[in-house]
């Protein structure tokens, strides 16, 4: 099931190495099947509070998506990025193609107290 690296990166002054880092990071993707969805992107906050830019990647499942951030070539790297851009990273798993929402809500409105 697809699995995606999801960034949020605070706003900060360019720098050469973080300039550095977008131009390598792809490459590190290749091994591991991921490839960018959103990649530097501002936000249109419609609900709540969200500061700076979006990079949403996609990895063929969780598995990929962690080795790809552990392997030697993401990690050479990682340090141009986190030295000069404040943020966060996460993995998540996606949902089955035939996901349907009212089956999980329904699961959830069966363990309700009676």
């Amino acid at each position: 099931m697809t699995a995606y690296a999801l960034a949020r990166l605070l706003p900060t002054e360019q720098h050469p190495d973080v300039i550095a880092y977008i131009e390598r990071v792809q490459a590190t993707f290749a091994p591991y099947g991921g490839r960018f969805l959103v990649h530097g992107a501002q936000v249109e906050v419609v609900e709540g509070d969200w500061e700076g830019d979006v990079v949403l990647v996609a990895f063929p499942d969780l598995d990929a998506a962690r080795a790809w951030y552990a392997s030697d070539a993401y990690q050479e790297i990682l340090p141009l990025r986190t030295r000069h851009i404040p943020g966060d990273l996460i993995f998540l798993p996606g949902v089955p193609e035939d996901y349907d929402a009212s089956k999980f809500a329904a699961k959830l409105r069966a363990s309700l107290p009676a």
